[in-house]
C-alpha cells in the first residue's frame, strides 16, 4: 500500500499513501494502512509528497489524509485524481498543491526534488532527499522506455548529476526477471497489427491508468478505420482527467457506449474496464450479456492487455471461459504476450540505473518477498550494500553505520466499510483479551490448476500466546492448502479460518484470537526454482 515516512530530527514526511483491494474478503472490500503505530509514536507527517496517481500509492489519501492534515504535493495528473477523490467525500481540496517534474521544494529539514521517470503512467517521479549530510533517492516505481509514447524517455544525465547517493529505496517488483522490461512502443505497434485481422467488434480491457496503452488503441482504431468508445468509470475519469492535461489531444473522438449499437460491428472498438475478472466492471458485464448497451456475438474478439494481478487468476479464468462460450476470440499474455509491456524494471534496466546514481545502499521495497531478496543478491553482485528486506510494520534506521531494523510494529489491518476506517472484519480490541492474547498470521498464497499453494515466508507474530512450533505449524497449514478446495480468496479464507482455530486449541494453552490475512502472491518461474539452492 506505499505509506513510506521518513523522519530526521523529530520531523516527518509521507511519501505516498496508497490502498489494496481485499480479494479475500467478500464484496472486495479496500484496504489501507493502519496508522495506529504512528498515533502511538506520536509521529505525525507535516507533508504528504505522491511519486504518481496509481491507486496502490493515491488510493486511501482521502481516508486517512484527515487524520493530519497536512500539505499533499502532487505532479498535475496526481493531483487531479486527487481532488476527483476529495470531491467524493466532501473534503476541501485546498491542501493539494500541484508541484511539476523538476522542480525542488523545502520541508522542514528535508530538501526534496522530483525527478520523471517512466512508468504505466505518466508523470512518474522519483524523490531526491536531502536531510543533514545524507542524500536518499525513493525511486518510486519506473523502467527505462525509450519510447513511451506519452512524455519523453527518461534522462540519464539528471539521475548521473546525483551520484553518489547515500540510500536507495527502491522498486523490488521485477527484480527476478532478466534482460529489459518491454516498450510502450512495441505494444502500440502490436495492437494496431491485431486489430487489422480482427473482423467483428473489439474489446480492449487495459488497465485505465495506463494512458500510454490507451493512447495506443485509440489511435490504432482510427489507423483501422474504427470509432471508439469507452466503457468503465474510472477508465471514462482518468481518460477525462488526462484529456484536461493536454495528454490525449491527438486522440480520436469518442462514441457514447449507447449509441454503440446503431454502428456495424466491423467499426467498432471498446477500451473497457475489468482486465482483472472484476464482478462489477464493464468487460464482466459484457460476457454476462448484461451490459445495457452491446452485446458480444461471434467472430468478436476481446484483447487482454494487461498482466493478471496475482490472486486474480481464477476470476480472470471464469471470465475468458464465459467469453469463449460466447464464441469470442480471445488475445492474452498467454497467447500473445506482444500486446502488454510491464512498468517495471528487470534486471539490465537496474544495473544501468545503479550505474547512474551509485548508491552506497540500497533498502528494496515494492513487490513480494522474492523479489525484495532478488533485488538484494543483484546489489550485493554490484558492490551495494543490502541487508535488509523490510516487512510492513519495520522501523528502520540509517546512520553512518548504515541500515538496521530497530523495531517492527505490527499491522493488524484496516479495511473501509460505509465511508469509515475499521479493523479486519472478526477483530477486537486486544485489551479486551489481553490474557489470551493475539495471533497474527499473513499468509502468501498463490493459485495454480491443482490447487492452492503458500509461496514465501509465513509472516507470523504470535509473541503474545503461547508458544508455537513454527515449523510443524507451517507443515500444517501446507497440507491444508492442499486438502481444501475453494475458487476464490475469500473461499479459502472462510474454509481455512475454522480449522486454524481448531488447530490452535489443540496445541495452545490459551487460544488467542486469530487475525488472519491471505494475500495473493506469485508463482516463481521455472527458472527461478532451478536456480534456487
Amino acid at each position: 500500500m506505499n505509506l513510506t515516512l521518513y523522519g530526521y530530527d523529530d520531523q516527518w514526511i509521507a511519501v505516498d499513501c496508497g490502498m489494496m483491494i481485499r480479494q479475500d474478503l467478500p464484496n472486495a472490500p479496500l484496504q489501507v494502512p493502519n496508522t495506529e503505530t504512528l498515533e502511538t509514536l506520536n509521529i505525525r507527517p507535516q507533508a504528504l509528497f505522491i511519486t504518481h496517481g496509481h491507486e496502490d500509492h493515491i488510493g486511501a489519501v482521502a481516508w486517512l489524509w484527515p487524520k493530519w492534515n497536512c500539505p499533499i504535493y502532487a505532479t498535475p495528473l496526481a493531483a487531479g485524481l486527487l481532488r476527483l477523490k476529495f470531491a467524493e467525500q466532501q473534503l476541501s481540496s485546498a491542501a493539494i498543491h500541484i508541484i511539476e517534474p523538476g522542480d525542488a521544494l523545502q520541508q522542514g529539514p528535508f530538501t526534496l526534488r522530483y525527478l520523471l521517470l517512466t512508468h504505466s503512467i505518466p508523470e512518474s517521479c522519483a524523490i531526491m532527499m536531502m536531510a543533514g549530510d545524507y542524500r536518499i533517492l525513493h525511486s518510486g516505481d519506473w523502467k527505462l522506455d525509450p519510447e513511451p509514447l506519452i512524455g519523453p524517455p527518461m534522462n540519464a544525465a539528471n539521475f548521473r548529476a546525483l551520484a553518489p547517493i547515500d540510500l536507495l529505496v527502491g522498486d523490488s517488483t521485477n527484480a527476478p526477471m532478466p534482460g529489459h522490461s518491454g516498450s510502450e512502443g512495441d505494444v502500440a505497434r502490436a495492437l494496431a497489427k491485431t486489430l487489422e485481422k480482427c473482423t467483428g467488434r473489439v474489446v480492449v480491457s487495459c488497465f485505465a491508468s495506463n494512458l500510454a496503452r490507451v493512447l495506443a488503441i485509440g489511435l490504432a482504431a482510427q489507423q483501422c478505420g474504427r470509432r471508439v468508445s469507452l466503457m468503465g468509470r474510472s477508465m471514462e475519469r482518468m481518460v477525462s482527467v488526462a484529456k484536461g492535461l493536454g495528454y490525449l489531444d491527438n486522440f480520436p473522438p469518442l462514441v457514447p457506449p449507447h449509441d454503440l449499437g446503431y454502428l456495424p460491428p466491423e467499426e467498432v472498438v471498446v477500451i473497457a474496464t475489468g482486465s482483472q475478472g472484476e464482478p462489477r466492471a464493464a468487460l464482466q458485464r459484457l460476457a454476462q450479456g448484461r451490459h445495457p448497451f452491446m452485446d458480444l456475438a461471434p467472430g468478436d474478439s476481446v484483447i487482454f492487455s494487461a498482466k493478471a494481478i496475482p490472486g486474480n487468476e481464477r476470476p480472470i479464468e471464469q471470465l475468458k471461459k464465459r467469453l469463449s462460450q460466447l464464441g469470442v476470440t480471445l488475445f492474452d499474455e498467454m497467447n500473445h504476450p506482444e500486446l502488454h509491456a510491464t512498468g517495471h524494471p528487470a534486471q539490465d534496466e537496474l544495473k544501468k540505473f545503479y550505474q547512474w546514481v551509485r548508491p552506497k545502499s540500497l533498502l528494496p521495497v515494492h513487490g513480494e518477498a522474492r523479489h525484495q531478496e532478488a533485488h538484494q543478491a543483484l546489489a550485493v553482485s554490484l558492490g551495494i550494500s543490502a541487508p535488509i528486506a523490510p516487512t510492513n510494520g519495520d522501523m528502520i534506521v540509517f546512520d553512518n553505520q548504515g541500515l538496521r531494523r530497530e523495531q517492527r510494529y505490527p499491522q493488524p489491518p484496516c479495511i473501509v466499510n460505509q465511508n469509515s476506517i475499521v479493523p479486519h472484519p472478526g477483530l477486537t480490541e486486544a485489551a479486551s483479551n489481553t490474557r489470551r492474547g493475539s495471533l497474527f498470521l499473513a499468509l502468501p498464497v498463490t493459485a495454480s490448476e491443482t490447487g492452492w499453494w503458500r509461496i514465501g515466508r509465513l509472516m507470523l507474530d504470535a509473541s503474545s500466546t503461547s508458544p508455537i512450533d513454527e515449523e510443524s505449524f507451517s507443515e500444517w497449514l501446507d497440507m491444508q492448502l492442499e486438502d481444501i478446495e475453494a475458487d476464490t480468496l475469500a473461499d479459502l479464507r472462510m474454509a481455512l479460518q475454522p480449522r486454524l482455530i481448531q488447530w490452535l486449541a489443540d496445541h495452545c494453552r490459551h487460544m488467542p484470537d486469530v487475525h488472519l490475512q491471505i494475500m495473493a502472491t506469485e508463482m516463481p518461474s521455472a527458472e527461478e526454482l532451478e536456480n534456487k539452492p
